[in-house]
């Protein structure tokens, strides 16, 4: 008896993919790996930096502070030198500057506040700000352009949704990371994690970021009810 010939006779055996080890039967988690396109440097080669905060606020502050102390004691000059007496405020301050220790516990503590006020001007003038603002790549080197971190996140979440077996989903963008929460409530939780990676990595390239942040990817299955 001779064997069928042909396609219908053949005999293959399909290729199996083991699924990874999820830690449990409910979620499902991965870091997804992809290759983000090369950004493309302006003409000062600065792609990448986050943006200058402007900081009106802090500098509005400081200068009502420091014009309303520069006023008084300016006023204060100018009526001793025309005879007047002083304020009274300032030769009580001036008389406790005199008289009291350098260890004194008040001394101390305006001590400390002033140094922390301090320090903190000079972080803010020597950081960018802005973290809420991703950079994007450049297509012109005139032309800068930022992307918001939750702008980024309804994006990420709106392509997610879009993933069969996907039913609720919530993004947390960082600046070098983007954590995904999906619920599925049919499919396998593998499969849909691996949709979801794909889809993602998909989506993340496309938002045009001169630093494409890493992809967490959880998939679990909806909470009892009761």
């Amino acid at each position: 008896m001779s064997e069928p010939q042909g396609s219908e006779g053949t005999t293959r055996r399909l290729p199996v993919m083991e699924k990874p080890d999820a830690g449990g039967l409910d979620q499902s988690a991965s870091a997804a790996a992809y290759e983000p396109a090369p950004p493309v440097l302006g003409a000062d080669g600065g792609d990448g930096r986050r943006f200058w905060s402007a900081r009106r606020v802090p500098a509005g502050i400081v200068a009502v502070l420091v014009l309303g102390v520069a006023g008084t004691f300016l006023y204060d000059i100018a009526a001793v030198r025309a005879d007047q007496p002083g304020m009274r405020w300032r030769r009580e301050l001036a008389g406790q500057l005199a008289e009291r220790p350098l260890d004194d516990t008040w001394v101390l503590v305006g001590a400390g506040v002033a140094a922390a006020l301090g320090l903190w001007l000079i972080v803010l003038a020597l950081t960018p700000g802005l973290r809420a603002v991703l950079p994007m790549r450049r297509a012109h080197p005139d032309v800068r352009a930022g992307l918001h971190r939750s702008a980024a996140a309804t994006v990420l979440r709106d392509r997610a949704v879009e993933v069969s077996g996907v039913q609720s989903v919530r993004v947390r963008m960082r600046r070098r990371k983007a954590d995904v929460r999906a619920v599925s409530h049919f499919r396998e939780l593998d499969d849909v994690r691996t949709d979801l990676d794909t889809v993602l990595a998909d989506a993340i390239g496309g938002l045009g970021l001169s630093r494409p942040p890493a992809l967490s990817v959880r998939v679990r299955r909806p909470g009892r009810k009761g």
